[in-house]
């Protein structure tokens, strides 16, 4: 456990609290609080005010992840199919965490989720912004009584699992971008990278993470380079921070139980109804590889189709940007 924690908790309601109080529920001095305050900022990018004659407050009040209010917003069945469940204060990052973990029993899973990650990790190596308690980091390693080879399609079963949670929490007009954004209105609102490992002939593990943006600080997201959006801007009310991440989960868990048992193929019809990118112009880049066409939806496997000038082609990586017809 974070040596910070216990003085976060303290502070997560955003009002005053003073020197004394904090000191005296810590039992240290009121000078060894200000040197945790000054750690909190350091480490963790937290926005304290320091007021004399109030004390120091969150500039922003935050939800604590709990354990055991996530384990009580899971079904049974879903509780019965993870091996273990970890709340982390700060991590390098979620996969990590679980890649060098235990891997699961075939049929269940292991999960971690995150205050805060030091090294998210995005596609194709970049850092995922995360700042402390504003974010849902997740991490789910499942594993798959079934050929490495056809762990492929995990990362389009996870993003319908993703937009199911949002059309149920009342968010409107979001979709999914191949192969594993969610965007609203073309702005990102939430991340997957699957990252998968076993036996050639299997089982096969895959770790699925997932991070969504909740209530995003407009200065730290100044670096990104891509138009983003929180669901605090989408939603009238946005949920409790826990209940929110146990309905992610559990939708992860069913997607990859329904994936075990069924594959790909029901997942398919479910991602044309959030694919609103079909048919736009894009460029596709994989390495060196840079193709532009027309984005035509996703094959049987789960690859992207691209109609160009040579003729249409499947792919099964890359990164891809676009834009609508007609535009330049």
């Amino acid at each position: 456990m974070d040596t910070l924690y216990p003085l976060i908790q303290q502070l997560a309601d955003g009002r005053f609290h003073s020197g004394e109080a904090l000191a005296q529920a810590a039992n240290m001095s009121r000078a060894a609080i200000w040197k945790q305050i000054r750690r909190l900022q350091e480490r963790h990018g937290l926005k304290i005010d320091a007021v004399q004659g109030k004390g120091y407050r969150l500039r922003e009040a935050i939800t604590l992840l709990d354990r055991e209010l996530l384990l009580a917003e899971i079904t049974q069945t879903g509780n019965t199919c993870i091996e273990q469940l970890q709340v982390l204060t700060t991590v390098d990052s979620t996969n990590n965490y679980l890649l060098n973990d235990d891997k699961p029993a075939a049929g269940r899973g292991r999960a971690c989720v995150a205050e805060h990650q030091t090294a998210g990790k995005g596609r194709r190596g970049r850092t995922w912004v995360s700042p402390f308690g504003q974010s849902i980091f997740l991490s789910l390693v499942w594993t798959f009584n079934l050929p490495l080879a056809r762990l492929s399609g995990v990362s389009i079963a996870a993003g319908v699992a993703v937009a199911r949670v949002l059309t149920r929490i009342g968010v409107a007009g979001h979709c999914l971008k191949w192969p594993n954004d969610v965007h609203i209105r073309g702005r990102k609102v939430a991340g997957i990278l699957v990252e998968a490992g076993g036996e050639m002939d299997g089982p096969g593990h895959a770790v699925i993470g997932l991070g969504v943006n909740l209530n995003l600080p407009k200065e730290a997201m100044a670096t990104v380079d891509q138009p983003w959006t929180d669901l605090n801007s989408e939603l009238d009310e946005l949920p409790d921070r826990n209940r929110l991440a146990a309905l992610f989960l559990e939708e992860l868990i069913h997607g990859c139980r329904r994936y075990q048992d069924h594959g790909i193929q029901p997942f398919l019809s479910e991602w044309e109804k959030f694919d609103d990118y079909r048919g736009q112009v894009i460029t596709l880049t994989n390495g060196d590889q840079v193709l532009k066409g027309q984005y035509a939806g996703l094959d049987v496997s789960g690859g992207l189709i691209l109609d160009s000038s040579e003729g249409r082609s499947v792919h099964y990586a890359g990164e891809v940007s676009m834009r609508r017809l007609g535009s330049t």
